[in-house]
């Protein structure tokens, strides 16, 4: 899939990715990355159009801390994004970065 042939970003495109490893990063200084959660969060309907907010969390390695910024977030599935990257803490196996789509 080329870049120029971006689909439309929605909660469905990326559930079939479910425990697969994205790559994280900017500049070629990137890190694997495991999506874990894929949560619909509303729908919301305003001037004719219709919008399903959902929201990704990604699990990284413990010590990799990514800064809360837009990061190049890579599958072989999807062309490269670049989407704006929140750490929201830690679990048992490493560090939780979310991205919100509205």
């Amino acid at each position: 899939m080329s870049e120029a042939a971006c689909p439309e970003l929605s909660l469905g495109l990326f559930e079939p990715l479910l425990g697969q490893s994205f790559q994280i990063g900017n500049d070629g200084d990137t890190l694997a990355a495991t999506l874990i959660e894929a949560t619909n969060l509303r729908e919301t309907q305003g001037a004719g159009r219709r919008s399903r907010q959902f929201s990704l969390v990604w699990r990284a390695p413990p010590g990799a801390p990514i800064e809360q910024r837009i990061h190049r977030v890579s599958h072989p599935a999807l062309p490269p994004l670049e989407l704006f990257l929140v750490c929201i803490g830690p679990d048992v196996e490493g560090m939780r970065y979310e991205a919100v789509f509205t």
